[in-house]
């Protein structure tokens, strides 16, 4: 079992990064490499609407999957060991802990209308 978010870059501090996109950065570089790599199952996921919706005035949650039968498949991913906390401010939990998070690529032509920044690197195959 690991934890969604990867350490931040140092320079910007905040929140674990669970979307890598910028995988020329030097911070992802060194994860990059083949022991660090993992494979991250899901069935669908989701983006908010890029506009709120009229009658709610909030931005509603689409969902996107492989087909209508959400068969399992998996994000490309990388993981490490991370030292620090992680959980709630009111219930830490000390480390180590294995975290990941999931590169990210251009979105193709279904997500891009939703999401036109980035959508999670989908593997429909593996080779080993």
């Amino acid at each position: 079992m690991m934890r969604w978010g990867m350490p931040p870059p140092p320079r910007t501090g905040g929140p674990p990064v669970t979307n890598i996109r910028n995988t020329t950065s030097p911070h992802w570089r060194g994860w990059l490499k083949p022991e660090y790599r993992c494979l991250v199952p899901f069935n669908s996921f989701a983006e908010y609407a890029p506009e709120p919706n009229p009658q709610t005035k909030k931005k509603d949650v689409v969902w996107f999957a492989l087909n209508d039968d959400r068969p399992l498949t998996a994000f490309a991913g990388i993981w490490t060991t991370f030292n620090g906390d992680r959980g709630t401010k009111s219930k830490p939990v000390a480390g180590p802990h294995q975290v990941f998070g999931f590169l990210t690529t251009s979105p193709n032509a279904v997500v891009e209308p939703i999401h036109p920044k980035a959508m999670p690197v989908i593997l429909l195959t593996v080779h080993f």
